[in-house]
Formats: structure tokens, sequence, C-alpha cells
């Protein structure tokens, strides 16, 4: 039995051999890394800065506030701040209102949508072009543009005069109630939808009819190869979709106004925070009391992050789906 002993050549020798091209490509390789290293932390840094300032601010004191050599970490930590804004805002009831409003109208949205958009993925229908422009104008015009129409069609409501008829000459008033929400989600119109309908039929798109042909096949009909195949293979989509409408549901102020007026919401009672702040001192008080400008924004701050906070824990248990959809969706035109 013959040893034969092989002498592997290092790096550097087979760097020598090469003329110095593998230590030019292994050092062009660390010093992009160290580049793209450099420039994900700035990105990264930019977009969580004014999170990390909010939150360090809702926890000083108002002496913090105007100590100049407290920058980040406060020294006279309080959480005083967050009971304050709390009972300004009066977030409980805020939160469970906000919560039942954007919960409900979010699953009522994608529900709608899911089945427009399927149908626009899979059905041929007249005018089928010209009801998917109508989609895409839903995106492109600003609510504001038919915010006087919308405030006239739910104060007058009737149906081809049918609810005058039946309430003796007089229409209903549907503002301060949810119905307008559940009335203008189940015919699409609702907060962003035509979005919704253009994710989800990109999505459907990308899906082969192979599958659904084949469930024909079998015996299945349109509604169960819906629900038992397509449903499932959109869990993504949907999901992604859920978090957009319920995310802009629970920041929403414009709809909120026109619809529900006085009812407390998060996100109207964080647009009043300030202007609050004021008179909540002097009825605690009962003297005029003179707020700082940076106790105000202090205040603020710590209302912002209450009313981000749901939205941020909702989506650290969506995540994996929400990052699948995007991955998966809007790529075949």
């Amino acid at each position: 039995m013959i040893n034969v002993d092989i002498k592997k050549d290092t790096f550097w020798e087979r760097n020598r051999k090469s003329g110095g091209y593998l230590f030019r490509r292994k050092a062009t390789t660390v010093l992009l890394a160290i580049c793209r290293f450099i420039l994900l932390f700035g990105l990264c840094f930019l977009i969580l800065q004014p999170v990390l300032n909010k939150i360090s601010v809702s926890f000083m004191t108002e002496e913090d506030l105007f100590d100049p050599i407290i920058i980040s970490i406060p020294v006279h930590f309080t959480t005083s701040n967050y009971t304050l804004a709390a009972e300004i805002m009066k977030y409980k009831e805020g939160f469970m209102n906000s919560l039942v409003i954007s919960l409900t109208t979010s699953l009522v949205q994608i529900a709608m949508c899911t089945l427009v958009g399927y149908g626009f993925a899979r059905f041929k229908f007249p005018l089928k072009k010209l009801w998917f422009a109508f989609v895409m104008l839903i995106i492109l015009i600003p609510p504001q543009v038919i915010s006087n129409s919308l405030f006239l069609s739910f104060r007058f409501f009737d149906i081809f005069g049918i609810v005058k008829m039946l309430n003796h000459g007089e229409a209903l008033n549907l503002r301060g109630s949810i119905v307008p929400y559940y009335l203008m989600c189940m015919g699409c119109m609702g907060l962003k939808d035509g979005l919704y309908i253009y994710m989800i039929r990109q999505f459907f798109r990308n899906i082969p009819v192979d599958m659904e042909e084949a469930a024909y096949v079998d015996g299945c009909g349109m509604l169960r190869t819906f629900v038992t195949i397509m449903l499932p293979e959109a869990k993504p989509i949907i999901t992604s979709c859920f978090l957009f409408s319920f995310v802009w549901q629970w920041t929403d102020g414009f709809y909120s106004r026109m619809f529900l007026g006085t009812t407390t919401l998060v996100s109207t009672s964080i647009s009043r925070i300030v202007d609050s702040l004021g008179a909540y001192m002097q009825r605690i008080l009962g003297v005029t009391v003179t707020i700082s400008q940076a106790y105000s924004n202090c205040i603020l701050s710590t209302g912002t992050l209450m009313v981000v906070g749901p939205v941020l824990i909702l989506y650290l248990f969506a995540q994996r789906q929400f990052v699948e959809s995007i991955s998966s969706s809007g790529i075949k035109m």
C-alpha cells in the first residue's frame, strides 16, 4: 500500500499562482459586504430613529425635557405621561371602539374584495376592462373628491324612494353610526378597496388555471373550488390585505369624522390631544395653565406610541404571511 500525501496549496499560494486575482476578488467581496451593511444599517436607523426618540421622550419628565445634557436616556424615569395621555384620549373607550370598527370593517372589506378580485382574475363578462378601469379610479381619486356626495348620500339616505315612502316622506340619517362603513365596504367603495381588489386579482392570476380545471373534473362546482382550493392558496395575500385594511382603518380620521361624529376613537383622539391637554390641566387644577411646547410634544409622542403599539403587535403575529404575500403578488400583469 502506497501512501501518497497530497499537499493542498494555501490561499496565498493559490493567490500567487493566479497573479493576485484571488486576493482582489476576496477583498472586493468583503468591501461590498461592509458597504452593504453600512447602507442597510443607515437606512434602518433613519426609519427607527424617530420611533426611538418618541419612546425616549415618552418616559421623560418635564424637567428632563429642558435639560440640555439629556438626549436619549431619561434621568427621572416616569410612566405618568402614559397615564395622562390615556385619560385625555379616553384610551380604553377609544381602543375598544376602534378595535370593533376596524376589525369588522376589515373583515367585510376583505371578504368582498376577495370575491371581486377573483372574478376579475378568472371570469369573462361584458365590459370587464371598463369595470376594472373604474377600480383603478378608486385608487387614483382621493376620497376628499367625493366627500360631499358621500355626506349627502348617508345624511339623506334613500333607496329609489322606498325609505321615504315607508318613513312618512323623510329620508334616513345614517350619520353617527357604523352603517355607512358597512354599506361602503359591501359595495367595494370602502377605504383603499381598489388597491385590495388589484392586489388580490394579481395574486389569483399567478395561480395556474390547471388547479381549478382539475377540481372541475373531479366534480367540484365553482363555489366549492373557490372555497376549498383557491382561498387556502390566497391566504398570504388575504392576510396582507387584512393588515393594510386594519391599519388604515385604525388610523383613519377622514371617514371617522364624517360618519361617526362624536364616537371616541384613537385616531380622532390623538389629533386633539394637544388641544385637550390645556383644558384637562385647567379642569384638574382649577386655574389656567400654560403648557410648554416641549411638554405638549411629549404627550403627543406618548399618545402616538399608544396608537401605533397595537398595530405593531398585530404585525409581529402576521409578519410571515405578510412578507410571503409581498414576494408572490403583483408580478404578473
